[in-house]
């Protein structure tokens, strides 16, 4: 085995996913320091053991504390804890909970193993961050719009991380630029994309940005990515 300094937890109820993931890390040369089934005993993993990353499902079982709640609490105890969730879950709601928690990235477990090291690899090198929420530090990143869902004058019901996503389609970005500045993978852009277009009644992403540049989402986006740069 290779000699790392590079750290993981695992959760899962599933321990099947906790082989496979274990497989994953090893062929980056990323060290498991603990996995388990149960969120209780995967934060008290993370504070006795200090993994770099934690890697995660959000849809516990056998009762006790919830995945978001696990993501939120360790992130509090340790701040430089990075998240990443593999979860089951496509639905948008699931998807932008894990990130208000404090997730780095979301990757779902249809997944291809390699989009998954991809998305491990980027979390420690910090290559690319564009995460809609809450930074490595604790600190909100300001690259997203800081509106609400819904809260335009739109009358579309947007999540923020729609938002996000199409502001960076109407800027010209591809699915595969979009996987990588988001840490997720590209079926997950599409995934997103697709909610997208059935709210906006589009039928693509030419459709979708001229939307977006009409109702002014771009600027917004431009907007607080220079008031994130240049604070008071």
């Amino acid at each position: 085995m290779a000699s790392t300094d590079r750290t993981a937890g695992l959760l899962d109820p599933h321990p099947l996913w906790l082989e496979a993931l274990e497989g994953i890390l090893s062929s980056i040369d990323v060290a498991v320091v603990g996995s388990t089934t149960a969120a209780d005993e995967a934060l008290r993993m993370v504070e006795e053991r200090r993994p770099d990353i934690l890697i995660c499902e959000t849809r516990t079982m056998n009762g006790g504390m919830s995945g978001t709640d696990l993501i939120r609490t360790c992130r509090e105890r340790q701040s430089s804890l990075r998240v990443i969730v593999l979860g089951a879950s496509r639905d948008p709601v699931d998807v932008d909970a894990a990130f208000e928690a404090g997730a780095l990235a979301y990757a779902v477990k249809t997944a291809h193993p390699d989009d998954v090291a991809s998305t491990i690899r980027q979390t420690f090198d910090s290559t690319i961050f564009l995460a809609s929420t809450v930074a490595v530090n604790g600190s909100t990143n300001g690259s997203a719009p800081s509106a609400p869902a819904g809260d335009d004058e739109t009358g579309v019901d947007l999540t923020r991380r729609e938002r996000e996503i199409l502001a960076l389609v109407a800027e010209g970005h591809s699915n595969r630029e979009l996987a990588r500045m988001l840490w997720v993978t590209e079926q997950t852009v599409k995934f997103h994309l697709s909610n997208i277009y059935r709210k906006l009644e589009v039928a693509n992403r030419t459709e979708a940005s001229r939307w977006a540049h009409r109702h002014g989402l771009v600027a917004q986006a431009a907007a607080a990515a220079d008031a994130a740069s240049n604070p008071v």
